[in-house]
């Protein structure tokens, strides 16, 4: 059974949450603040994350930033304000997933439920035992470590994801579609933005070797090392 920690300040919010969750067969776990969220996830075995933003205390992306200092637990984010510069900041923390409230908790259960598939799907190790090197970029698959320059720099799973997917499809074209199938599953219920938004946070972080993310018009993207 998977374990949720639902983190809102409001009772309601929780409540409808649980309500739904315990539903669908998931054993819930509460928190009031970010500072019990972040406690939390730190002594308990958490499977995903669901954290409102504008909280008491300490707020869901300070909290998100301080899990992610111990822990790749997933994480859904809520929030009354749909800004894109909110929905960049929660990606650029490493959250999985934004829902705007007022939302509907079946469709929220689908995405968590989409999510932990995702995070429940088995690797095959010794695929991943490997080191791509390119001039001074530098990318350890088995220990999800990445470098430039002999720096290295931070990216969120979703941005190790797609990266590594990128490297092992190389000087191949990739259409959108066949990114976010393969990348967030055949049943994710997010839109191209986020594909985009994801894109554009990885590109930043890669520094001078931005340029190695190629657009197809019309199409998708294709990592160049020609």
């Amino acid at each position: 059974m998977y374990k949720i920690l639902v983190t809102d300040d409001e009772s309601r919010i929780r409540e409808l949450i649980k309500k739904y969750a315990q539903y669908e067969g998931y054993e819930i776990a509460e928190a009031v603040n970010g500072f019990e969220a972040v406690e939390m996830s730190k002594n308990e075995q958490i499977d995903l994350v669901i954290m409102d933003i504008m909280m008491p205390e300490l707020d869901g992306f300070s909290a998100v930033k301080e899990i992610r200092k111990f822990s790749e637990v997933p994480v859904i984010m809520l929030s009354a304000r749909g800004e894109e510069y909110d929905k960049i900041h929660g990606f650029e923390l490493g959250i999985d997933d934004y829902v705007v409230k007022p939302f509907s908790p079946k469709e929220l259960m689908m995405r968590t439920g989409a999510i932990l598939k995702r995070y429940s799907r088995n690797t095959d190790p010794a695929k991943d035992r490997d080191i791509f090197e390119y001039e001074d970029l530098k990318v350890d698959f088995t220990a999800r470590i990445v470098y430039v320059a002999d720096e290295r720099i931070e990216l969120s799973p979703k941005e190790y994801d797609l990266l590594f997917y990128f490297i092992n499809n190389k000087n191949i074209a990739l259409s959108r579609e066949k990114l976010i199938r393969d990348i967030w599953g055949y049943d994710f219920y997010g839109d191209d933005r986020t594909l985009d938004t994801h894109i554009k946070l990885l590109r930043k972080h890669l520094g001078k070797y931005s340029s190695l993310i190629v657009t197809v018009r019309g199409m998708g993207y294709r990592f160049e090392t020609n």
